[in-house]
């Protein structure tokens, strides 16, 4: 249940996956990483709120761990004033969506309206933050950048600056806005470091940051109509 009355028909709720990361190693620092708290839980919030279902995806399904910096609770105090994922995590029937996410195999294209993987075929197509770096080399049917003609956004150089200097060594095997800046024929564009930001070219839709996933989520609405 929701307690948005934004629903044109409640009968037969608009259905929406979030693809999340599992949990991995990253081969620059060697530290375990995961998904960030506020990249998956505010785009539910702005989704759930306004009636949509949301199902909880990764690659390989199965608990999801989150960066440590992006945990409320974490003794870091990085993300303590993000209340939202504060939430979402307190709740049990929230945390196991987390804990139990769906494998994307698992995933049918045809029941859902935000579908990353599904562009070619018309869905929007929603990224955040790093995420976005798979738009560097993805191609649609015919060869063509999917970003060629579209603007659109992703991690910025100001904020990649920011982390490595705040954990004393380089982060990242590559940096998106340099990479980004050398493709041709496509318009990748920041705001300031670490501000809300989401750009939406036709279907699809990119967040700069961890901080723009309920910006994003605004924007598929919109996209969707509804």
């Amino acid at each position: 249940m929701t307690s948005s009355i934004d629903i044109l028909d409640p009968a037969k709720p608009k259905h929406v996956a979030i693809l999340a990361s599992n949990p991995a190693v990253s081969p620059v620092t060697g530290w375990t990483v995961g998904f960030w708290w506020a990249e998956l839980v505010h785009p539910y919030w702005e989704l759930t709120e306004h009636g949509y279902e949301v199902d909880i995806y990764s690659l390989d399904g199965g608990a999801l761990v989150a960066d440590a910096w992006s945990d409320p609770l974490d003794e870091s105090g990085y993300s303590a004033d993000d209340l939202l994922s504060l939430g979402f995590i307190a709740s049990p029937k929230h945390a196991a969506l987390v804990e139990q996410s769906r494998p994307l195999s698992d995933l049918d294209p045809a029941a859902y309206e935000l579908v990353r993987r599904f562009y070619a075929v018309g869905k929007v197509t929603a990224i955040v933050c790093h995420a976005t770096s798979v738009l560097l080399k993805t191609t649609l049917s015919d060869g063509t950048l999917l970003v060629a003609g579209k603007t659109w956004t992703g991690f910025a150089d100001s904020e990649e600056d920011f982390a490595d200097e705040s954990l004393g060594q380089r982060t990242q095997p590559f940096r998106i806005e340099q990479e980004a800046r050398k493709l041709a024929g496509t318009n990748f564009v920041v705001n300031s470091r670490f501000k809300p930001f989401a750009v939406r070219d036709g279907l699809l839709i990119t967040g700069q940051q961890q901080y723009s996933g309920g910006a994003a989520a605004k924007l598929v609405i919109e996209a969707l109509g509804v």
